[in-house]
């Protein structure tokens, strides 16, 4: 297990056992991916709302979970998707972002390497690129490299073959690397991870999640 994983796994145990600390520690590793991954699904103005509501069920069924770093990320996701889900068909659609599905096609791409739209994907405005992608490429995109899950997680959380979901996250990449070649905007995207953002409106930090997780653990 790389290192990461292990710490991300060592605080997931920790968490559940009531240690408030440990569940930052989760919190501060998930959001910012786990935030990009709701954005392709319902936008930037309800993220974090949405985001927000996925972590109270985190944090209510944390009990519940059993696993390593991989696989919370796959139960976090899959939370993070059935809120978002919920969400979608509350307002009627999923939101078009920043234009449709029609410019991704036709393209001369400057380079048809999938590898160097990969290297771009965790900017905020490729995540709204990914968002215009068809919506089973978009999520797959984003749960294999941007929430770093393996195909068999990813699929799971989909509630699809791996095949499947590769061939979805192959095609997306393609595609995008379509886009990005054309995009001026794309050059300064190979920073890393957005950095966190603080919860704005009814949103919740860490720590107010963290007291919920207290309590509930307390209330068992």
């Amino acid at each position: 297990m790389l290192g990461d994983d292990a710490e991300l796994t060592a605080a997931v145990l920790a968490a559940q056992d009531g240690n408030e600390t440990a569940f930052r520690t989760v919190y501060r590793s998930v959001h910012p991916r786990l935030l990009g991954y709701v954005r392709t699904l319902v936008g930037d103005p309800d993220a974090e709302d949405v985001a927000s509501e996925a972590w109270l069920q985190i944090a209510r069924d944390l009990d519940r979970f059993s696993g390593d770093a991989d696989r919370f990320r796959g139960w976090a996701a899959r939370i993070a998707r059935n809120r978002a889900l919920d969400h979608i068909r509350m307002r009627g659609r999923r939101p078009a972002i920043g234009g449709d599905e029609t410019e991704l096609t036709g393209r001369a791409a400057e380079s048809d390497t999938a590898g160097e739209a990969m290297e771009s994907l965790a900017t905020d405005h490729t995540l709204s690129l990914i968002a215009r992608l068809p919506q089973d490429q978009a999520e797959a995109v984003v749960l294999r490299v941007v929430v770093g899950l393996d195909a068999k997680t990813a699929a799971e959380t989909l509630g699809k073959r791996p095949g499947a979901v590769r061939t979805a996250a192959h095609r997306g990449l393609k595609r995008l690397a379509e886009l990005l070649g054309e995009d001026p905007e794309s050059s300064g995207g190979l920073d890393g991870l957005p950095p966190q953002r603080e919860p704005r409106g009814r949103a919740v930090t860490s720590a107010s999640v963290t007291q919920s997780v207290a309590r509930t653990q307390k209330d068992m």
